[in-house]
């Protein structure tokens, strides 16, 4: 009972780690997917005295992905629609030319400031509406989301390292007979903490399917893709391969480094 509950506790500290670290990339993703979306549907209006080769345009700075030009038939229809045919093809030539400009991505603040000062290089543009102050308070707010769940993340890895830490402290102390009597007849220290390395790795391997279960079970969860596409976005929740093998990984990693630095410290106490 004792070695299920040792085993529990470390496990379940891995499996905070894990879990931390695999919302992390969640966000990470969803963060990428929501900017993808929102760059297909931001764009910014040029106004130029005449007409501009679209390629000029692309020209004039590398966030600028597609150009249309706007037509100023439903404005003209909106000042009046009885207006002559003649007249109104001379308000059109009179009128200034409006384009607007898809972005390859969604752009950083800094990124839309360069991109207005580009454009009004140009002689023939005159103005620029890239709705700065909406697209600077969104970008905000996902920057302030990410750098939550990342010092959340960082919360948790900290506090769960040093409850593994500790675990594994008291095992050993647990365990210090054994090894000392293993040490008087000589056994080497990486066989007297052979069974410290086995639990260390054997708990890794059992947070890491837990983890793996769960976020396989929340991939496919109605409620969980219902979210996603509620905000119009579709997102890999766990990649069975790649993220396995990430978290297969990191948990391993800090389960053997931790013994090692116990393993260590006990030979330098000794």
């Amino acid at each position: 009972m004792k070695s299920v509950r040792n085993h529990l506790s470390l496990v379940i500290a891995l499996v905070s780690i894990l879990f931390s670290l695999q919302l992390y990339f969640v966000v990470e993703r969803s963060i990428d997917a929501y900017k993808k979306n929102l760059s297909n549907n931001y764009s910014v209006i040029a106004v130029s005295k005449e007409s501009l080769a679209t390629e000029d345009i692309k020209a004039m700075n590398k966030l600028i992905a597609n150009v249309a030009e706007l037509s100023p038939d439903n404005v003209i229809k909106r000042l009046n629609s009885d207006m002559k045919n003649t007249n109104i093809e001379l308000l059109k030539l009179s009128l200034p030319k409006f384009y607007k400009l898809s972005l390859a991505y969604y752009p950083t603040p800094k990124e839309i400031k360069e991109l207005r000062e580009d454009l009004l290089k140009s002689k023939s543009i005159t103005k620029i509406e890239d709705f700065s102050h909406s697209h600077d308070t969104v970008y905000k707010l996902l920057l302030l989301f990410k750098n939550v769940v990342s010092l959340f993340a960082l919360v948790v890895l900290v506090v769960t390292v040093l409850l593994i830490f500790k675990e594994l402290r008291i095992w050993q102390y647990k365990h210090n007979e054994r090894m000392t009597i293993m040490a008087l007849f000589g056994a080497p220290l990486w066989l007297r903490s052979a069974v410290l390395f086995r639990l260390a790795i054997v708990d890794a391997l059992i947070a890491s399917f837990v983890t793996l279960g769960s976020f396989v079970y929340l991939s496919s969860s109605p409620w969980i893709l219902e979210q996603f596409n509620n905000i119009g976005i579709n997102v890999i929740v766990f990649d069975i391969l790649n993220d396995f093998l990430m978290i297969l990984g990191v948990s391993v990693s800090i389960s053997i480094l931790l013994a090692s630095l116990i393993v260590i410290g006990h030979k330098e106490e000794v």
